[in-house]
């Protein structure tokens, strides 16, 4: 019997893509820039060794933002990643009125009780109280600062993650 590996839902904004620290621009309106090919700064703050690191995961890498497929011409060559699947999430949003992101039941949904790992710095206690109640795998909701992204670090408390569902 093979077993699937696990999911990494990645975001992009505030993720890959740091925003709202000094120099840089603050988060686009809706999660993504109005033209993708308009030139901005902040691209520069994105940090190319994370796709290598991502890629050495034992996970399936898939995006989950509101940039969409655009993430894959965008972002993707700017951090060294191949061209990710997609997950099918509703149009960009506030969330729940009860605190549940946008994209919270979306991830479960595409999940089907497959271990994930979520990348996102939008995730709140609603969010992993719904994943833990709705979702039947094991699943890792990791949060980064908004101003910061991702980092080496945080990728290594991950394969720590992923290494420890192994066993």
């Amino acid at each position: 019997m093979t077993v699937a590996r696990p999911l990494l839902f990645l975001d992009v904004d505030g993720t890959l893509l740091p925003f709202g620290g000094p120099g840089m621009l603050p988060q686009p309106r809706d999660g993504k820039p109005d033209d993708p090919d308009m030139p901005r700064p902040e691209f520069d703050f994105i940090d190319p060794a994370l796709g290598p690191l991502l890629l050495a995961l034992r996970c399936e890498l898939v995006w989950a933002t509101a940039w969409m497929a655009d993430a894959n011409d965008v972002i993707a060559p700017r951090v060294g990643l191949p061209e990710l699947s997609v997950a099918d999430l509703p149009p960009y949003g506030d969330g729940e009125p009860n605190g549940l992101g946008w994209k919270t039941r979306a991830l479960v949904r595409v999940a089907a009780g497959r271990p994930f790992v979520w990348i996102d710095d939008v995730i709140t206690e609603m969010d992993r109280w719904f994943v833990e109640v709705e979702h039947p795998g094991s699943a890792l909701l990791f949060h980064v600062e908004s101003s910061v992204g991702l980092t080496a670090d945080g990728v290594a408390e991950i394969a720590t993650w992923l290494r420890g569902r192994e066993s």
